[in-house]
């Protein structure tokens, strides 16, 4: 048991540690949960993690929360997902709650906006790396090129319902499984 609460506490001080660093959203997050938890502390390999991030994706909520939730319950059960849950969002509710405090009094100041400015461009950065990232991990064939252009130009140019699309993905990826399965041949 006191394996299990020390492993606990870790989750919490990963996940705090993640949630304090990370701005911009979950898929920002997800460079830094992938070195801190598949390659820092080996809790779940990589291929563990894009199955966290696809699931994440699908669930309602924050990605970063979701995965949150998912990894803690994996490594340390009901208990890890409730620590690694309140550690990431720990740190956002308390930086939103001052920020909200003072932030009439600093929006105009010059310094203030430049920083944020350059949060956004650090942001993307990190949006471009967890693609990257995610792309090299994902298999690479037909049927995975054409889910992929498909969704993207279904959200990008035809403003699809994202859960529609989403939906779609899984099954035209279900259906070539299957199809491929029958045909003795692996996607």
């Amino acid at each position: 048991m006191k394996d299990k609460f020390k492993l606990c506490l870790q989750l919490f001080l990963t996940f705090m540690k993640i949630g304090v660093v990370t701005f911009g959203g979950g898929y920002a997050m997800i460079p830094i949960i992938e070195n801190e938890i598949t390659d820092k502390r080996g809790w779940i390999t990589p291929d563990d993690l894009l199955e966290v991030v696809a699931i994440s994706e699908t669930t309602p909520g924050p990605i970063a929360i979701c995965a949150a939730t998912f990894i803690g319950y994996r490594i340390c059960g009901v208990l890890g997902a409730f620590a690694a849950t309140v550690g990431v969002v720990l740190p956002s509710f308390v930086i939103i709650y001052l920020i909200s405090l003072f932030l009439r009094a600093f929006e105009q100041i010059r310094i203030i906006k430049y920083a944020f400015f350059g949060i956004r461009a650090g942001v993307l950065a990190l949006l471009i790396k967890a693609l990257i990232s995610m792309y090299k991990k994902s298999p690479k064939n037909f049927v995975a090129y054409f889910i992929m252009a498909a969704s993207f130009a279904a959200v990008a140019f035809f403003s699809a319902n994202v859960i529609i699309v989403i939906l779609s993905a899984a099954l035209i990826g279900i259906a070539a499984t299957l199809i491929a399965r029958k045909a003795g041949k692996t996607l």
